[in-house]
């Protein structure tokens, strides 16, 4: 790669950034007024559960039909049409008279252009970065999504104080029009990405084009990473509707007080990734130079113990009543549970043909968006049937340790990208045009 290529591409990264930071706070903002919605429009929390989830309705569905679509057209136009739909789908709730069936709509669309979102822009930033060096500029483009948490908590929190909280979705349905306007600017393919339209197998980079679909998304690594990811996205979408909620009712917290720990708290899921990231990528380096690490884990055993690790942090957040205890784990060990996220983009693209990524990604988001429908729903049921709030809370967040838990096994077992990309006859990338 060409000095201006290196530099180009890590411009592509922090644009990328920024989308992913807009993306999670058009997520984030249904948490955030959950209390001001529910008592303006009058909803039970299993209402706004489900409108809450009505956002992944067709969550899935888009995923993979926009992963599809990376086929056939460039992925800076659908990056492009997706940001442009995000705006179009938030702003309408400045509207005085839209009420709970225009928010269900609002959050159906919403999802519809966001689905394709991760796997479209990782396909994306993988077609700026050969295959060792992938690790950092993933990890760096998902912590945009803490980022984009972490900067709404506090930003919407007084947008809502201030305006209510219907301006909550105009502000951020104006900032995505914003982005979009700087990438028509700036948006380039990278010269790793494979071409569109009609091609020939293995004309893409990394070989393997003839691997067929079944195998590829039967792999030991794939099916662990969609576990892993289908896991932690779990937790992701229950806290983001229900976690301000949580600590106002359950930890006496005021809104902002509530706001402000949710903050921290994706700050610390973003440093946690970028600590990750920059491990690996020190690792890869020394690998390259012909220095072996003294203890050689699979990174599958390394990953599955972290997820492991949230598990129990998770279990000892819901049993303690102890608010400063709850706050250290929220910030320590089950933080680190997002690093799955970004093992599970990188090890599904080493395995994937070039020219199939884009599907191959766009299936694994698919399979643990699901998490987005029935995380919130479910949270909010198990709350509700409660004899307390507080008791529907240890149910929802040991539910949560629960499945941590049982990824954490699956991803210790089965996640052998290298292993996997051998067998499957998938090289490293390599680049194919300038």
């Amino acid at each position: 790669m060409t000095a201006s290529e290196h530099r180009r591409a890590w411009r592509t990264t922090w644009l990328l950034v920024a989308f992913i930071l807009i993306n999670f706070a058009d997520k984030t903002v249904m948490g955030l007024v959950a209390n001001p919605v529910m008592a303006d429009l009058h909803l039970t929390r299993g209402q706004f559960g489900a409108a809450s989830a009505a956002f992944f309705a067709l969550f899935s569905l888009a995923a993979l039909g926009g992963s599809f679509l990376t086929r056939t057209v460039r992925t800076p136009v659908l990056l492009l049409g997706m940001a442009l739909l995000w705006s179009a789908a938030q702003l309408p709730m400045l509207l005085g008279v839209a009420g709970f069936g225009v928010l269900v709509a609002t959050r159906v669309l919403l999802g519809a252009a966001e689905g394709p979102a991760t796997p479209v822009a990782v396909h994306h930033l993988h077609g700026w970065f050969e295959e060792r060096d992938r690790t950092l500029p993933t990890a760096v483009f998902l912590v945009g999504a803490a980022v984009g948490v972490a900067v709404a908590a506090p930003v919407l929190g007084a947008v809502t104080a201030a305006w209510g909280w219907r301006w909550a979705f105009g502000v951020v349905g104006l900032i995505g029009l914003v982005w979009a306007a700087v990438w028509l600017r700036y948006g380039e393919e990278g010269p790793l990405a494979p071409p569109v339209g009609r091609r020939s197998a293995g004309r893409a980079s990394g070989g393997g084009g003839s691997v067929p679909y079944r195998k590829l998304l039967l792999s030991g690594t794939w099916l662990s990473a969609a576990l892993g990811a289908f896991a932690a996205f779990w937790t992701v979408s229950a806290s983001l509707t229900w976690a301000v909620d949580y600590f106002q009712e359950v930890g006496g917290l005021e809104l902002r007080q509530a706001s402000l720990l949710i903050m921290l708290a994706a700050l610390a899921k973003g440093a946690a990734m970028l600590t990750h990231g920059l491990l690996v990528q020190r690792t890869g380096r020394r690998a390259a130079a012909g220095l072996r690490p003294r203890i050689a884990l699979p990174s599958g055993v390394k990953n599955g113990l972290v997820l492991l690790l949230s598990s129990a942090a998770t279990l000892a957040f819901a049993a303690t009543d102890t608010l400063w205890l709850k706050a250290v784990l929220l910030l320590g060990p089950m933080a680190v549970s997002d690093i799955i996220l970004t093992v599970a983009q990188t090890s599904v693209s080493r395995i994937s043909p070039a020219d199939r990524r884009g599907v191959a990604l766009g299936s694994l988001t698919c399979v643990f968006a699901l998490a987005g429908i029935l995380a919130p729903a479910v949270t909010g049921r198990l709350v509700d049937a409660g004899e307390t709030v507080a008791d529907g809370y240890v149910g929802a967040y040991a539910t949560m340790a629960g499945l941590t838990a049982l990824a954490g096994v699956a991803v210790t077992l089965f996640l052998r990208p290298e292993r996997d990309a051998r067998r499957l006859g998938v090289a490293a990338a390599t680049v194919v045009r300038g």
